[in-house]
């Protein structure tokens, strides 16, 4: 027994001077008066448990035993008070007292042994229990069994099943319903239905919360189909679904994306008088959040307030992260103010969502504001809000002040442990505006702190060193990489060849698109444009051709980057026909012509003197709603100086000035050039110096102000 229940003691306890007083008075007072002053003791509204002991002790140490009631009374109130070390000393001076302990003391003996995680021990009381001729009820048993699955320990609560069943003693609805909900969270939805069986043929018939609870196992376990069998199982026993239960199963189909199978539950629910709770209302806002019906939840969300049901921290946060997955910061800004209004306190998850939408919109310095609130309702921000603005000041080019927010965070006593994503992110700001070695900086900070890095940041450093050619560095990251165990993805490959084909290392491009290829990765449209543009570059267009005639076959095909690259390439090489067949095909795969390729086809036209076909795709770039650019107009230009067309040129003139075309340093060299053939009226000297000053400063001229100085040309 000593094992088991601990010496007696004080644990530290200092009687007070009135207790000294008391020890004085009671150790010749009778028993009965020592009796009633510690059930006193007990009894009072502030109950003085530790008091009571103490009095407790010392009468016994003055040899002045109070009454076997008594002393059971003591471990009775004591183990009901969490007191539990006090009622362990209680009985262990019992037993040397040899005042055995009665039914209710043996039992609250084993609630306390539970409630201190420790069944076994409780089981070892039991033995008492019966050792001492009481008979084991049902209250002990499922004390027993709620310690064994509090403790994940299932089998063993099964096998007291098995063994209590031997002596006639099954549990009753409580005890199994404790066994059902800790096989379903151990996932032994087998067994728990098996359970279930095991119920009606004992006699003790499942209710609702047993249904409930298996049903919640099958929802988590993605089975929400056979979840939904137990409820027409309970309809057939006239079982009565309650909230709970269609708010689990409406849950479970929600989870699963079939929100169409849980609204029908949710009217059905209607439909029977049962209203829904917050619960309900907040599953189905969040699918219908997921799938962008941002309408549909709003009006559910209203709909819930109409019915007087407070929306809580759950379902605010999911129509707050709805609107701002959609681009409505703004939005989710005014409901974030209205949670705050109604007096909802948002949780660290909340603060999270709303700081990640508006860094998402550019919005940064609006998120430090909702930081900043965070911190006044004394919530800590987690490494998930730090990572979010670390990306949003990044992503703002706001680098410097992204250094700053990560100093701050990692040198402060009471941070937060940083992760991979918050080194990463640094990494890729840093390597994004070239400043390697800074971003190395951090990536040794990182390895000091004992971060493993991930394969985001090899690629990232891999990424980087190669855009600037040091192709030595990013090779010695491959290395690193390989040696910490990481295997190369798809964007480790596309960030080599895009760094190879930079370098114009095109054959080592090409080789790592075939290696990328036999590792089992499907290159995306952007690796095939990339290494389609490299090829068309060093005019090996065949072979550009058969890469891109490949793309068709994949997955991806081709986009419009990948037609202008290989249209712009075949115009170069003088095949207009070819291009003309290129253009049908982009238009037959619904892909529209953008502005570069129009821009391109009117350039390459122009170049070969063909101004008819030019001046065709002007007319279509114009009619579908495309601004030409310079660039345009500056290839028309030159195309019709070529062939010396004054009419045409002063017609272009006339339009450039009309739309107002932004002219750049190339264009008006060009029109200037024209103007020259075309007037001889014109005092070229008088404008170029205004002409080269605005060059000179690098800026772009509006056309109009140019030609208004060249009062020459006939008004239209």
């Amino acid at each position: 027994m000593r094992r088991i229940f601990p010496s007696p003691r004080l644990n530290g306890y200092v009687p007070s001077p009135i207790l000294h007083g008391y020890f004085k008075l009671f150790s010749s007072a009778s028993s009965s008066d020592l009796d009633a002053h510690l059930r006193f003791l007990c009894a009072r509204p502030n109950s003085q448990f530790s008091e009571a002991f103490s009095l407790f002790y010392q009468a016994v140490e003055s040899r002045n035993i109070p009454s076997p009631s008594t002393c059971n009374f003591l471990v009775h109130a004591l183990s009901r008070s969490d007191n539990y070390d006090l009622a362990f000393s209680v009985y262990g001076k019992m037993t040397r007292l040899r005042i055995f302990p009665n039914f209710l003391s043996l039992s609250c003996l084993v609630a306390c042994f539970v409630d201190a995680h420790k069944p076994h021990f409780g089981l070892g009381v039991v033995g008492l229990i019966v050792k001492r001729g009481f008979k084991v009820n049902t209250i002990v048993m499922n004390l027993l069994l709620k310690g064994f699955c509090r403790n994940g320990e299932v089998d063993k609560a099964m096998e007291l099943v098995r063994v209590m069943g031997t002596y006639g003693l099954s549990p009753n609805i409580v005890g199994y319903n404790t066994l059902v909900n800790c096989l379903c969270k151990e996932m032994k939805l087998k067994e728990a239905v098996e359970l279930l069986v095991e119920m009606e043929i004992s006699g003790c018939h499942p209710n609702l919360v047993s249904y409930t609870i298996v049903m919640d196992g099958f929802c988590k376990d993605g089975r929400v189909d056979v979840a939904f069998g137990l409820l027409k199982e309970m309809k057939d026993i006239d079982l009565e679904a309650d909230v709970v239960v269609y708010s689990t199963l409406i849950n479970g189909f929600c989870r699963e994306g079939k929100f169409d199978k849980g609204k029908e539950l949710f009217d059905e629910m209607l439909a029977k008088g049962i209203s829904p709770n917050v619960v309900t209302y907040s599953c189905l806002m969040h699918q219908l959040c997921k799938m962008g019906k941002l309408k549909e939840a709003t009006e559910m969300f209203n709909d819930m307030i109409q019915r007087g049901i407070q929306p809580d921290v759950v379902t605010y946060t999911s129509l707050i992260d709805g609107l701002c997955k959609q681009g409505l910061a703004a939005k989710a800004k005014e409901i974030f103010r209205l949670m705050l209004h109604e007096g909802e306190e948002p949780n660290t998850v909340t603060y999270n969502v709303m700081i990640n939408g508006l860094c998402k919109e550019g919005l940064t310095s609006d998120a430090f504001k909702i930081l900043e609130k965070m911190l006044e309702k004394g919530f800590k921000p987690d490494v998930v809000t730090y990572n979010t603005l670390l990306m949003g000041l990044c992503c703002d080019g706001r680098v410097d002040e992204a250094v700053k927010l990560f100093g701050v965070i990692s040198k402060d006593k009471h941070s937060i442990e940083l992760d991979v994503i918050t080194f990463n992110t640094l990494i890729m700001g840093l390597c994004k505006e070239g400043r390697l070695n800074e971003a190395m900086e951090i990536y040794n900070r990182m390895v000091t702190r004992g971060v493993v890095g991930s394969l985001v940041t090899y690629n990232t450093l891999i990424g980087g060193y190669l855009q600037v050619g040091m192709i030595n560095r990013a090779m010695e990251f491959w290395k690193d990489m390989l040696e910490f165990g990481l295997v190369p993805n798809s964007i480790t490959y596309g960030v080599m060849i895009n760094g190879f084909c930079k370098m114009h290392m095109l054959n080592i491009a090409k080789g790592l698109f075939c290696k990328m290829r036999a590792s089992g990765f499907s290159p995306t449209v952007i690796d095939y444009n990339t290494i389609i543009a490299s090829l068309c570059k060093e005019s090996s267009l065949e072979q550009a051709r058969q890469l891109f005639e490949e793309m068709g076959n994949t997955n991806h095909g081709p986009n419009l980057v990948s037609f202008n690259t290989i249209i712009d390439a075949t115009l170069k090489a003088g095949d207009i026909k070819s291009a003309e067949g290129l253009l049908k095909k982009m238009l037959n795969m619904g892909l529209q012509p953008d502005t570069l390729t129009f821009s391109t086809l009117i350039n390459r036209f122009s170049k070969v003197e063909l101004l008819d076909e030019a001046k065709r795709v002007l007319e279509k770039m114009i009619a579908s709603g495309l601004k030409p650019n310079a660039f345009v107009y500056d290839s028309l230009l030159k195309g019709y100086y070529s062939k010396g067309d004054t009419g045409e040129i002063i017609d272009l003139l006339h339009q450039i000035a009309d739309k107002g075309v932004l002219l750049d340093t190339e264009i008006t060299s060009t029109i200037l050039m024209c103007i020259c053939h075309c007037s001889d009226e014109v005092d070229i000297m008088e404008i170029l110096p205004n002409f080269a000053q605005e060059a000179s400063k690098g800026t772009s001229i509006l056309s109009n102000d140019i030609l208004k100085k060249l009062d020459i040309l006939p008004k239209t």
